[in-house]
């Protein structure tokens, strides 16, 4: 077992010495301040590129498919309510101001949304049909992925899986270690580095997007309702130990503690409309 954890040990130092600290985004009203490890080899125009191109096969798939929604009112709501988001990402980030931003709706069942490095957003008809979301809470899931590809959490991800390969790479040659031995350490790493990890990134998006709807104008308590109809449609969830999510009762504590933070921002927004 000591084995195991020096092998942790191992995998935490091999990201060090890889990796750059950086913090992509200011703290801003909710206080995100975490310092992110980043490979160093690793940039940031690299991981943008790769998703674009990602990004332009699944807009081209839907769009063979028909379901490539460009001109209906629903696709009008989701460019209205990103944009006002967008517009508010550079006080985060200020070279969010030059990125290459695009927004789309698929017409799908699925209950999804996302916004990938560099801005790229596809929302998921089915999230807003399903869940019946105002635009409040629109902008709630909507902040909360713009959140992701400003703190870059792609990037982070793939710079924690470069450090956790070398790892165990250089760990099971020095220690030994068999293929029962290989496994055991795979799990070790990935519960002690990986999903923690996770799990925190979806709190700052949670905290980031929570300020970036009420600086756009957007009722931050909309963030209780959102993922309350999210839970109810996700049913039964996994432990939060052994999630990359935080347990329901989790986020919404975190976000109730957050909500006086930005209720100042959100007033004085709806005060300029």
């Amino acid at each position: 077992m000591a084995s195991l954890f020096r092998l942790c040990g191992l995998a935490a130092a091999l990201l060090l010495a890889g990796c750059q600290a950086v913090n992509t985004t200011s703290g801003g009203a909710v206080g995100v301040e975490r310092k992110q490890y980043m490979f160093s080899m690793l940039s940031t125009d690299q991981v943008n590129q790769m998703y674009a191109q990602s990004y332009q096969q699944t807009l081209s798939e839907a769009s063979s498919k028909g379901v490539l929604d460009k001109n209906s009112a629903q696709a009008r709501q989701v460019d209205t309510v990103a944009r006002r988001l967008i517009a508010q990402a550079p006080v985060f980030r200020p070279d969010s101001a030059q990125w290459d931003w695009q927004i789309n709706l698929i017409d799908s069942k699925e209950l999804n949304a996302n916004c990938g490095p560099g801005g790229k957003i596809i929302v998921y008809s089915g999230l807003i049909d399903q869940l019946k979301l105002s635009d409040d809470e629109l902008a709630a899931v909507m902040g909360h992925e713009i959140a992701h590809a400003l703190r870059e959490h792609g990037r982070e991800a793939m710079s924690r899986a470069y450090a956790i390969q070398m790892g165990e790479s250089l760990g099971g040659a020095l220690l030994g270690l068999g293929q029962g031995g290989m496994q055991m350490a795979d799990q070790v790493v990935q519960y002690s580095l990986t999903l923690p990890n996770s799990r925190g990134n979806e709190n700052e998006a949670d905290l980031i997007g929570l300020e970036l709807a009420a600086r756009a104008g957007y009722n931050p308590n909309a963030a209780l309702t959102l993922w309350q109809k999210m839970s109810k449609a996700g049913g039964s969830a996994p432990p939060e130990l052994l999630s990359t999510h935080p347990a329901d009762s989790t986020r919404m504590t975190n976000l109730q503690a957050a909500i006086p933070k930005v209720m100042p921002l959100y007033e004085q927004a709806k005060g300029h409309q």
